[in-house]
């Protein structure tokens, strides 16, 4: 098994020290050569860091790094694509700011800028800086240059990082966007002395209103010429690291085509253009193949706190509706704490991606990446209506406890018992209009248990509640308010919502579920 340099930002460590690195300069090279103030917009833990310092290490002329050569270890690591091109690599001056370093006060937001801004001025030979950022900046820039004779390259990575921890805090808010355009307001005016500017975030930079001094820079966030400069392509997946899902597979008895099936059902599926180039979630891909075990990576890393905070703010949420929504291109200029409009929010934040392009319409069709995020958001969604409710451990756990008996064992009495305590402590729940909002929890919970369950399965003559496919036989849930299990069982036949898996050998059972209003719980159930 390769180093696989799992959470490691520094390019020079992942060179120098042997981790495999996915070559990507054939863009860098690409936006470097072809223009200069640049944004660019990728979910958490995509590589957006790392880039920022492939950038950095280019314009610090360290081309030994991007040569081939044997590290201290032994290993070999090949030549990338921007040392084989008329790349100059001249030494230019870097301003670098990072603000994903857990900056949670506006005062550690000053202490930060302060202390980079010092560090340079110090570097630069500014004796007496002014108080104004500002002002500060512009005498940075012009030392810089002056010192060096060379133009001034500034690379600020997680701009919206505190502004994303700051939501629903207006005043908060407001001090920061400040603080932003005070800062690097002046780089347009700055343009003649700037050789690039490359800005990261989350969320589109014209949404914070931190840039809005700053617009001539070049959103490349969407662009699909540009699609995979963060990630990894199938590509690149097949190629660079097919030895190790050799291995992999290997190790679990898999054939290689199973494997990158798994790998591919798990964690790619992520589109930034209309052209639908496939990416896989880099963090997760490497800790899978590291690890040896594909498991959620990027969703457990940090996700459902913040995804709680979101859901606390926005609009019930629909779970069924929302994978395979349609979204406007002008709602991804709406701004990022407008939770009104939620689905570009949970698109910049990784929950949700392109799945088709309606290029008459101009619009957008947003569904789940893939099954890692699906089963994510929905645990998330189910635990957040939980915790509105006060729900404790016991009652998920027994919830959890009782499908896995139904998928290990084929019985499922203690399933809709089970269900029953649950919707027992749960009297809000996602909608309020009748019958849709109990189906919508089902489904939801099911997600949320990583079960293959489909929603408004379609047949010839109608759409079943929900088909769940069990290891063991397929289930016909069938779900009516206010009225009785018989009718469910009855609707099932007369509609044949199970002929369609009458050649899949698998034991077909057809539950009727009736809910009341008045009790808000399942009243009556039967299975045949």
């Amino acid at each position: 098994m390769r180093k696989y340099p799992v959470g490691i930002q520094s390019f020079e460590s992942i060179r120098t020290e042997g981790y495999i690195y996915v070559d990507k300069t054939p863009l860098v090279y690409k936006m470097i050569t072809e223009g200069k103030p640049y944004f660019l917009s990728r979910p958490r833990r995509f590589g957006k860091s790392l880039l920022v310092n492939t950038l950095a290490a280019v314009f610090e002329g360290r081309r030994e790094l991007f040569e081939a050569f044997t590290t201290e270890y032994g290993i070999e690591q090949p030549q990338l694509f921007i040392a084989t091109t008329n790349w100059k690599w001249e030494k230019y001056p870097v301003l670098r700011f990072d603000f994903s370093v857990g900056l949670e006060t506006v005062e550690q937001f000053d202490q930060y800028v302060d202390n980079a801004l010092s560090q340079y001025e110090k570097l630069y030979g500014i004796t007496h800086p002014s108080t104004a950022a500002n002002v500060r900046m512009i005498n940075l820039i012009s030392a810089a240059e002056k010192q060096t004779g060379k133009k001034v390259v500034v690379l600020v990575d997680e701009y919206d990082n505190m502004m994303l921890h700051s939501l629903g805090n207006a005043e908060k808010q407001k001090t920061v966007r400040e603080r932003f355009q005070n800062l690097f307001g002046p780089l347009k005016s700055e343009d003649s002395h700037l050789q690039f500017v490359f800005i990261t975030g989350i969320s589109k930079f014209s949404q914070m209103g931190i840039f809005s001094k700053l617009n001539n820079l070049e959103n490349i966030s969407m662009q699909p010429a540009y699609e995979t400069i963060c990630g990894i392509s199938e590509q690149e997946l097949v190629t660079a690291m097919r030895p190790d899902i050799e291995l992999m597979a290997e190790q679990q008895g898999k054939t290689y085509d199973t494997m990158l099936s798994e790998l591919k059902a798990n964690y790619d599926g992520y589109h930034f253009s209309r052209d639908k180039t496939d990416v896989y979630n880099p963090f997760s891909l490497l800790k899978a193949i590291k690890s040896g075990i594909v498991d959620s990576y990027w969703f457990d890393s940090a996700t459902p706190s913040a995804l709680i905070e979101m859901l606390a703010n926005m609009p019930p949420i629909d779970i069924m509706k929302v994978d395979g929504v349609e979204c406007d291109a002008s709602d991804f200029d709406r701004p990022f704490d407008s939770y009104a409009a939620p689905l570009p929010v949970l698109y910049q934040s990784g929950y949700l991606t392109i799945k088709s392009y309606d290029r008459d319409m101009d619009a957008y069709t947003l569904g789940f990446p893939n099954s890692e995020v699906r089963k994510g958001f929905a645990r998330c969604l189910y635990q957040y209506v939980a915790h509105q409710q006060h729900q404790d451990d016991w009652t998920r756990s027994t919830l959890q406890m009782a499908y896995k008996r139904f998928r290990r064992d084929d019985v499922i009495a203690p399933f809709i018992e089970a269900l029953k305590v649950f919707f027992a402590g749960v009297p809000y729940m996602i909608d309020d209009k009748g019958e849709h909002h109990f189906h919508a929890m089902l489904y939801t919970l099911f997600v949320s248990f990583g079960a293959d369950v489909v929603a408004e399965d379609l047949s010839s003559k109608g759409r079943a509640d929900l088909t769940l496919k069990m290891p063991k036989g397929i289930y016909i849930l069938e779900l009516k308010y206010d009225d009785t299990a018989d009718a469910a069982l009855q609707q099932i036949d007369e509609r044949g919502y199970a002929a369609k898996y009458a050649l899949d050998g698998r034991p077909i059972t057809k539950v009727g579920l009736a809910f009341s209003s008045k009790e808000r719980n399942i009243t009556e159930w039967k299975a045949i």
